[in-house]
């Protein structure tokens, strides 16, 4: 069975750093591409990264571009977002998802997610 395992979230004051990591098991996630999405407390998931299966082509939104950086160990079968600089609207829960399709990084929908990890709460106080 398909599991994706987030974890690194937590409480962290407005430009603090946190990292988190996304662990999957059940095959090897090594040929998708692999990204995270985010949801603010009372609003919908949105798109936040996401990484090729080789690690080449990147895509983020426009609000964490220059703050946070996704990368990813093939061989861990492991993804990482390094969120710094960050803000109290960054509080979020955050999860791991693959896409359906690894021909793109352009996932920013939800329904072009086939697996969701659990997610993992990120607070920024002000």
């Amino acid at each position: 069975q398909v599991h994706l395992v987030e974890s690194g979230g937590g409480l962290v004051q407005a430009g603090g750093s946190l990292r988190l990591s996304c662990a999957g098991s059940g095959r090897s996630f090594s040929g998708d591409v692999m990204g995270w999405f985010r949801q603010p407390p009372g609003k919908e998931r949105q798109f936040v990264a996401a990484i090729s299966n080789s690690g080449t082509t990147i895509r983020y939104i426009p609000a964490v571009k220059g703050r946070f950086t996704i990368s990813r160990d093939n061989a861990r079968n492991t993804v990482y977002l390094q969120m710094n600089n960050l803000k109290p609207e960054d509080t979020a829960v955050y999860y791991c998802v693959v896409p359906t399709s690894s021909n793109s990084v352009i996932i920013e929908t939800t329904d072009k997610i086939k697996y969701w990890g659990e997610g993992t709460l990120v607070t920024v106080s002000a």
